[in-house]
């Protein structure tokens, strides 16, 4: 019979259990109208002292699941006793959820004395094991602001430590067997190159170009400009190009590294970009622009100095007219190139490389066309082209900005003048010219617009072409090839695609083979 009745009793206990989960517990409410209240989380008793009174009193509530925290082991369940503080009177709490009222017979007890004096948490008499935790997170947090202060501190006083100069630190040894390698083992700009932009990018990531940059040592300045200076640096036992801009030069600075890191511009035929880095030394700041270096300098440099051969005039111009098409094209894809003119083409602006072919630099003033808004992405810096190599619509002001095809012509005007310097440039049976600038005939050597317009637009003249150039069958090509460039009307100018056409046709007959 005894067994019965505990059974009994169990599946009583196990029912009421059920109901409990099922449709919640009812609950001793001292507030409530008919003094019980519904929850399905816990019923709670709180004993607490009324200081006006000096009574003890106890409140009787439901607890439901939403005010849970934790929902397993919620903390307002865990309260200890509060002792006694000057803001607070003394307070204990219990639930439960056995059976329905079960709060009616709880009376938790309250402490009996005050503390003693002693750290607030110790008062307080909550479990220490959060306190713990928010203690441990606050200390990591000034850790690593410590470190962060300590390092920003370290990297300003080495930056103010440098000497002012055109001189940065390096690790440059000039041989390049005593570098250490970088980028897992690269050594070489141009494997670096091929690697990151797989020959054709945008450029290399902007990370690695100040990396590059912070480490190259000036050596000598080879040329100066308006923009500013050009010097032959050395990185890693590599020569380099550093065009360093002056400070009012900015826009043409940003405008050049941005048109650089093109998508698909790198090509043979277009000066090499490495490097873009602006350089604080705590004096002034300069603007730097790291390219491929070339010993023999400018064409203008090299034509002063050298003459050409047949198949070395046809490779010049063909590698020029190359890149100016390569500039001009548009490719289309989600790496496409936008179609971009150069605007101040000049034998000045571009490069003789080893192989007698020839790169086009300095794209401070190209312009972009842009497809999708179907306008040209014109520079917002105040230089202005070269006026010597100037097209007629631009001297007197009728080019149509707003058609970008109006600046891939002033292009080809200026490279039909640069074709003239070479010719007169080729030896033919030990014959040639002296070197000269276009139109040093009819213009000073710095010419205003004025004067300019004047020569080109009111009296249309333009370089004079040697009659024994008719005697030899690629100067009389190339004679041809530049007076369709120049023609007044920009619309009956040739494209830059057919003159590369036409001069590779003319290397062909001629035999002449590629560089290596």
């Amino acid at each position: 019979m005894a067994s019965i009745r505990t059974l009994v009793v169990a599946l009583v206990l196990l029912a009421s259990q059920t109901r409990h989960l099922v449709l919640g517990i009812n609950c001793f409410c001292d507030i409530c109208e008919d003094k019980t209240c519904v929850s399905d989380g816990y019923c709670y008793t709180t004993t607490r002292l009324d200081k006006a009174t000096g009574k003890i009193e106890h409140d009787f509530r439901c607890f439901n699941k939403n005010k849970l925290f934790p929902p397993e082991n919620p903390l307002w369940c865990r309260q200890t006793p509060l002792l006694s503080t000057d803001e607070i009177a003394p307070f204990a709490v219990a639930c439960c959820n056995e059976f329905d009222f079960c709060n009616q017979a709880l009376r938790p007890q309250l402490p009996s004395m005050r503390p003693q004096e002693g750290p607030p948490e110790a008062q307080i008499g909550y479990d220490s094991t959060w306190l713990i935790i928010i203690g441990i997170i606050v200390l990591l947090v000034l850790i690593v602001l410590m470190l962060l202060i300590y390092c920003g501190m370290t990297q300003n006083r080495k930056w103010k430590n440098r000497r002012p100069g055109a001189f940065f630190k390096s690790n440059d040894s000039m041989d390049p067997q005593d570098q250490q390698p970088i980028l897992g083992g690269i050594n070489s700009l141009r494997d670096m190159i091929d690697m990151t932009t797989s020959g054709s990018g945008s450029g290399l990531p902007l990370l690695v170009q100040r990396s590059i940059a912070r480490q190259i040592q000036l050596v000598e300045i080879i040329g100066k400009g308006r923009f500013g200076e050009v010097w032959r640096g050395r990185w890693r036992g590599e020569n380099v190009a550093v065009k360093i801009f002056s400070s009012r030069e900015e826009r043409s600075w940003f405008r050049e590294a941005e048109i650089y890191q093109t998508v698909m511009l790198r090509h043979d035929n277009i000066l090499g970009f490495i490097a873009a880095d602006n350089k604080d030394n705590g004096t002034w700041t300069q603007l730097w622009l790291v390219t491929d270096f070339h010993e023999n300098g400018s064409l203008f440099d090299y034509l002063s100095t050298r003459t050409v051969d047949v198949p070395g005039m046809i490779r010049m111009s063909l590698s020029i007219a190359t890149g100016l098409a390569h500039l001009h094209m548009e490719i289309v894809g989600t790496q496409g190139k936008p179609a971009i003119a150069h605007r101040d083409l000049k034998s000045k602006n571009i490069l003789v490389k080893l192989n007698g072919t020839c790169a086009i630099g300095d794209l401070g003033l190209a312009v972009r066309y842009d497809v999708a808004e179907d306008k040209v992405d014109l520079a917002s810096n105040s230089r202005v082209g070269t006026k010597r190599y100037m097209a007629p619509e631009v001297l007197d002001e009728s080019i149509c900005e707003n058609h970008f095809d109006s600046f891939k012509r002033a292009d080809v005007y200026a490279l039909g003048l640069i074709f003239w310097e070479i010719a007169r440039r080729c030896n033919v049976g030990g014959i040639y010219d002296e070197y000269q600038l276009p139109f040093y005939d009819m213009v000073p050597s710095d010419p205003t617009i004025e004067e300019m317009r004047k020569t080109v637009c009111d009296g249309r003249h333009r370089p004079s072409t040697p009659n024994r150039w008719q005697s030899i069958d690629a100067l009389n090509t190339m004679s041809k090839v530049m007076k369709e460039c120049w023609y007044h009307n920009a619309a009956a100018r040739l494209t830059a695609l057919r003159i590369k056409k036409t001069l590779a046709n003319l290397g062909a007959s001629e035999d002449i083979k590629p560089p290596q």
